[in-house]
Order: structure tokens, then sequence, then C-alpha cells
């Protein structure tokens, strides 16, 4: 059967600056990109930490507050900040038109920027008791910097990402599998305190549709013309997911109403292995993928592992067939240089060239 084709980028890359991200997986994996995203160097390396300062302090989790909860407050716009995505990204932008015009970044390649689901940022820094009032209003601030992106991008050389992580834990929440035997999201924290941190409020009932609803409504505001991309995540502190999946079916199910709601072309959907995985009924589930023309990658692909990954290919191959891509599971951001360079190397050997839009 013939190699997956093309390699897909989620995020985060651990080089030091924006250009030295461009230049060098150009200078890795030619031929295999759609899409290109500026590394979220610097500040923004750890996915949604660096929005804190949007939310008023009171308001803020426990472990993230200096004082007490700010009781009686209702939130209005005025008190959730502008997110800010747009400006690092303009700025990354300009960079990809400079190395593109030098031929370093070649013609055809989207310029890729991923934004969270208010889901992500509200549970990393939000009190549990105020999330249904905060999302809403982070959505109109997402919106408001996607807006400002697509002002500054032409359509033509701009993808969008939505990333989707703890989507995820609160599915497996529901479910019943996220409990203290089997967590290993734990980085230093108690692991009941960590379970109970996964627990959906219940404003998001019934979950999977509420979730999936608001991933729709995200993507409403990407223009026509602009790449859509979905990446559905476990989570990769300490290079850990915060449980392990039993199999692919939840990341199935959570794809499947995605598109049910999304008005418009999904171009990708993201999706991780973990490394042991390369047993067949972790991918059975793939089969129920409803994906028509929107490309399947999978995030196979392990550090120091090329004999792994060309397992775990070959028997997603057996399930799915060939039409996939590959990708690693998540961003790259906490990966450590030497780990870099096995995973480009790697994606680069089993994958093939693609055909840019």
């Amino acid at each position: 059967m013939s190699d997956p084709a093309g390699v897909h980028l989620v995020g985060s890359i651990p080089l030091s600056s924006t250009e030295e991200v461009f230049t060098k997986i150009c200078q890795e994996i030619p031929k295999r990109l759609q899409s290109l995203p500026d590394g979220e160097t610097g500040y923004r390396h750890g996915f949604v930490d660096w929005q804190t300062f949007v939310f008023p302090p009171g308001i803020l989790r426990a472990d993230k507050r200096d004082g007490p909860l700010q009781g009686d407050f209702e939130p209005t716009l005025d008190d959730i900040k502008p997110t800010k995505y747009s400006e690092p990204n303009a700025a990354s932008y300009r960079t990809f038109q400079k190395l593109r015009e030098q031929g370093i970044i070649p013609p055809g390649i989207r310029f890729q920027v991923s934004l969270p689901t208010p889901i992500n940022t509200c549970f990393a820094h939000v009190d549990y008791a105020y999330r249904p009032k905060v999302e809403p209003l982070y959505m109109q601030r997402v919106v408001q910097d996607l807006k400002n992106l697509q002002a500054i991008i032409p359509a033509e050389d701009l993808a969008i990402q939505i990333d989707c992580a703890i989507e995820m834990g609160y599915l497996e929440y529901e479910r019943g599998r996220l409990s203290q035997s089997n967590l290993v999201y734990i980085e230093g924290q108690r692991k009941g305190v960590i379970n109970e941190m996964f627990k959906p409020h219940p404003s998001l009932e019934p979950l999977k549709e509420t979730m999936a609803d608001r991933v729709a409504e995200l993507s409403s505001a990407v223009d026509l013309g602009v790449l859509l991309g979905i990446h559905l995540c476990y989570g990769d502190r300490g290079h850990e997911h915060f449980v392990q999946p039993k199999d692919a079916s939840l990341l199935v199910e959570m794809a499947n109403a995605i598109l049910e709601r999304v008005d418009r072309q999904i171009q990708w959907i993201h999706m991780p292995v973990p490394r042991e995985r390369t047993d067949i009924d972790y991918f059975k589930p793939l089969q129920g993928l409803r994906l028509g023309k929107t490309k399947l990658y999978l995030g196979l692909v392990h550090a120091q592992d090329q004999s792994g990954t060309e397992e775990r290919i070959k028997v997603a191959q057996s399930v799915y067939g060939p039409s996939f891509g590959v990708a690693t599971e998540c961003g790259m951001g906490r990966t450590a240089r030497e780990d870099l360079d096995s995973i480009l190397s790697i994606s680069k050997k089993v994958s093939a060239p693609v055909q840019i839009e």
C-alpha cells in the first residue's frame, strides 16, 4: 500500500523564532505540507496558558487567583479583554511573506493559525461557577480576533485550526473513565483533584452536542476561502494524556458531531494515536467516520520510533485505507530538540508528497 500523503503540524514547535520554524520545517519536510504554523514560539508555547490576562482576577480558578472568588459578579464583554491572537500572528505572517518571496517557503502553502474553543481557555483559567457566563463573552473576543486576522491575511494565504482538547476530557469524564486509577495527567497534583477538574458544567448538557455546537459557532466566523481544520486532543502535559483513550471511538463520535454541525467544508480533522497502540482495536472505530471530502491526519508519529510509526501506519491502513496523512499527537512545544529532529525525519520517511490546493 502507498505511503500516507502529507504531513500536518499541529501548532507549537520548540524553536527560538518564527523565522527559524519556517526555514527548518520547509527544509526538513519538503512537499508534505498544506499549511505551516509559526510554531507559537516564546510566550505562546504553552497552548492557552498565556491567556490569563484576558479575565478579571476575581473570577480566576482558585489555583490562579490571589484572593477570594469575586461573588455576585455579572461579567460583560468590557470585563473580558481582547485575546490578542491577531497581533503575534500578523507579525509572523509578515515573516511568512518575506520567506516566501525568498523562495524558502514554497508557493501555495497556507499560513496556519490555531485558535482554542472557549471551553479550553475557560477551563484553564476561569472558576467553575463563572464559566457559563464567561464562555460566550470569550467567544466574542476570539471571533473579533479572527476577524482582525482575516482583515490582515488574504483568504488564499490563511488556514485556521480550531483546537479541542478539554472537550475530550469532558467526554471521558462523562463516561466514567477519569477515575483515580487510570488518570495519568498529574504533573505534581493529586489525581482526585485533576479528576474533579474535568467535571463539565451542567450548562454544557447535552455534552457532546453542545460542545460540537460551540465548534460550529467558531467555524462560522471563518471566511469561505480560508482553510479550516479541527484538532482533537487528549492533552500533552509532560508528554502524557490526561487519560489514555480506550480506542478512537470518542474521537470519531466528536468528529462526526462537528462535521454534522459545521455548515462549510472542513479541510482536515486531526486525531491522536498513542505510542503503544499498534493494535487493530484502537483503529477500528475509524470505519465509522463520516468525513466526506475532509482529510484525516493521524497523530501516530512518535520521536525515536520509526519502526513503531510504520507499524501504526500499517495497522491504520488495514482498517481505513491509505487516504490519511501523518502528524504527531499534539503540538511539539514541549519537545526536546533531538526529538524534534527525529519527528521531522520520520515524518518525511513515512509520507508521500502532496499536491497543494
